[in-house]
């Protein structure tokens, strides 16, 4: 997608954990990336956990949380201590045979190993922009509690959060968001609404004849190393 030096291009997203491919094509498609870490964390979502492939088979990669009920994202912490370690375990255990591990592997473990173990949002936040690093691509990250319009809900606040970045700029929404946002609102706040859509190519995968969609961005970089992943990354919708 081109992007417009008067127009800057503004994407938004809650911090996930290890997120997939798509997450970081959308970064790359972004000029600015605003981290929605003031929304109530949801159980079950990718906030916290992504699928990684273990054997052959896609298996769940999970932090361990400490929440109260309606607790926003960078209010949650951490139930255990030594998560980071022993999920660099379970990562060495299932992609030390891997084409690029040795070459990926300790970039992984210092940006893991440096999380900050007192809010997932931090933590999450740290290795998406370290990855972001690691892959040579330059963005601009805010998290939006310092936007303000923090009572606002919904396509109301994602308005609020663009126009606080820059006035009419490009406001870059994943596909899903086009079943539940208003087009009209945005076009009236005089913000230009563009969908990112993103299919993964099949690439090979450790001890799996079948490829395996939605695995964590950790799953390319070891298969594929750093340029690759990049290149992924970089391809146009």
């Amino acid at each position: 997608m081109t992007r417009t030096v008067d127009r800057p291009v503004v994407a938004i997203h809650q911090p996930n954990y290890l997120p997939w491919l798509g997450y970081f094509h959308k970064i790359a498609q972004a000029d600015v990336f605003v981290f929605l870490e003031t929304v109530q964390f949801s159980k079950g979502s990718y906030t916290n956990r992504v699928q990684i492939l273990r054997d052959g088979k896609p298996v769940w990669l999970t932090q361990p949380i400490k929440q109260t009920l309606g607790q926003s994202i960078e209010a949650v912490g951490f139930a255990e201590a030594d998560w980071p370690r022993r999920h660099l375990d379970t990562l060495h255990g299932a992609y030390r045979g891997a084409k690029f591990f040795r070459a990926v592997f300790p970039n992984l473990e210092a940006l893991l190993i440096g999380t900050s173990q007192n809010s997932l949002a931090a933590a999450n936040r740290h290795i998406v922009e370290g990855l972001i690093a690691l892959l040579g691509l330059q963005r601009q990250f805010i998290r939006d509690g310092a936007l303000g319009d923090a009572g606002l809900e919904g396509g109301d606040r994602l308005i609020a959060l663009v126009k606080a970045v820059a006035p009419g700029a490009v406001y870059l929404s994943g596909k899903g968001g086009a079943t539940y946002q208003d087009d009209a609102k945005f076009a009236e706040a005089g913000i230009e609404l563009r969908y990112s859509t993103f299919t993964p190519c099949p690439y090979p995968q450790i001890n799996s004849a079948v490829f395996v969609p939605g695995l964590s961005i950790v799953d390319v970089l070891f298969s594929l190393g750093v340029d690759g992943t990049r290149a992924l990354i970089e391809a146009s919708d």
